[in-house]
């Protein structure tokens, strides 16, 4: 058995900090998988933000969303605006309330979609940054990187360098990566103080 992909690894992380009634925002919520995963995991009672400036991906989640049965999970607010703007669009109630905040990072997986259509640092880490505020204490984020698209390197770098940066009275940092394909994807998780 090996270790936990990428993806895996990100879910574990948030799942261990999720209670049902929680609030979790999907900073990009690409195909919806990430969107889903926290409205099961917060609960018929809990509340999802995801954002997405493309309106394919909302599509896309809203059509994931739409085969669960609602009673079952968390009320889902689809935002179409640039996860940049989530301090903006989340009401001020739960500033400060959020339990996780996932970024999966790079473009659209999905047929017809524009694969140049990217995200890059100049609105990712002033989301990851806005991510960090709305999170109460002991809140995870994290932030799946693509270094092995055009950009994604650049990007991968910048989100680095960000957490690298973060004073230790704000949280805690991690990369799990694997070491042998650097081309490959990665996570980049900050705990929360």
């Amino acid at each position: 058995m090996g270790f936990l992909s990428v993806l895996s690894f990100a879910h574990k992380l948030v799942s261990e900090r999720l209670t049902p009634g929680d609030i979790a925002v999907d900073a990009t919520a690409g195909t919806g998988a990430d969107t889903l995963f926290l409205a099961k995991a917060c609960g018929m009672k809990g509340h999802v933000f995801s954002f997405d400036i493309q309106q394919q991906a909302l599509d896309l989640t809203q059509a994931r969303m739409a085969k669960e049965e609602s009673g079952l999970i968390a009320e889902v607010t689809l935002l179409n605006t640039s996860h940049a703007r989530m301090e903006q669009e989340l009401p001020v109630n739960v500033h400060g309330q959020v339990a996780a905040v996932m970024f999966n990072l790079g473009y659209l997986p999905a047929e017809g979609a524009d694969p140049a259509l990217i995200t890059v640092p100049d609105s990712t880490i002033p989301a990851l940054e806005a991510g960090l505020r709305l999170l109460r204490p002991r809140g995870v984020l994290t932030a799946v990187l693509y270094p092995g698209h055009p950009g994604g390197e650049i990007e991968a770098a910048a989100v680095e360098d960000w957490a690298k940066a973060l004073p230790a009275s704000m949280g805690q940092t991690i990369i799990y990566r694997q070491l042998q394909r650097p081309s490959a994807p990665y996570l980049v998780a900050v705990d929360r103080k």
